[in-house]
């Protein structure tokens, strides 16, 4: 049962013609990154929205710029689930101060499908110093896709977590302001547009 924040009930009604793509970058499902994307889940739907969890784990997508590779029936698709959403999560381990390759994989090959989309980020990495390697993937998407980016993340190591379950309640609070924030975001530009 997930208990939600005061100040959720004002999301409710925004929330319920709204889609939320949670983006579970990891291609382990057991991953910590995987299940800030599941509690994040939890939390959207709760507050009514439509959410897509997709698992890039369980997708059969290539190699960027392998032949064949933007004509892929597995990128076209994620591509077009991509752009049906009014707003994206992306969950992703920190390797080496950056994405997951496979992170960086599925942008490049749904490019267009982020177009003007409203995108939050929550990632897990081995310890405190990479806090601001989200910022090159971030930038990436501004500038080539005009997307709008929620001015507040996830950012956890791996103390947050016990058996691979999320057990620190500050954690588990930003991944809900986080949901919370990318929702009231993509509303607004709805109304906007």
């Amino acid at each position: 049962m997930v208990r939600l924040l005061p100040g959720w009930a004002k999301l409710s009604t925004l929330a319920a013609a709204m889609k939320l793509l949670i983006l579970s970058t990891s291609l382990n499902p057991r991953s910590k990154s995987h299940h800030l994307a599941l509690r994040a889940s939890e939390f959207a739907t709760a507050a009514g929205a439509e959410t897509i969890l997709v698992e890039l784990g369980a997708l059969d997508l290539p190699l960027c710029g392998s032949p064949g590779s933007f004509d892929h029936s597995e990128a076209l698709a994620l591509t077009d689930r991509i752009q049906e959403a009014d707003g994206v999560i992306i969950a992703t381990p920190v390797y080496n101060y950056d994405v997951n390759a496979a992170c960086k994989n599925a942008v490049e090959l749904t490019g267009d499908g982020w177009e003007n989309k409203v995108v939050g980020f929550m990632c897990v990495a081995g310890g405190q110093s990479s806090y601001m390697s989200i910022m090159g993937l971030a930038s990436s998407l501004m500038f080539d896709f005009r997307c709008v980016i929620v001015p507040r993340f996830v950012y956890a190591t791996g103390a947050a977590f016990q058996n691979n379950r999320l057990v620190d309640p500050e954690v588990e609070k930003r991944v809900e302001g986080l949901c919370a924030e990318a929702m009231r975001l993509a509303a607004a530009l709805a109304v906007d547009a």
